[in-house]
């Protein structure tokens, strides 16, 4: 049986980088619609904190962290 808090870092980091590649996919949209880079990584920023933070509430609320 694995360690739980072994697993729920494992959870924690798949959101990270879940979150990472939802966020480079911003900054690529926003990019080629012709924004300027400081505006496209604003919008990543954007993205992967909100990626993130809809990750950890569905986790939290399914029990797993």
């Amino acid at each position: 049986m694995p360690n739980p808090t072994f697993v729920k870092v494992l959870l924690v980091v798949i959101c990270g980088l879940f979150s990472i590649i939802v966020a480079t996919g911003a900054a690529i949209l926003t990019h080629t619609t012709g924004a300027s880079l400081a505006e496209a990584i604003l919008s990543a920023g954007g993205a992967f904190a909100v990626s993130m933070g809809l990750s950890l509430t569905t986790l939290s609320a399914l029990g797993l962290v």
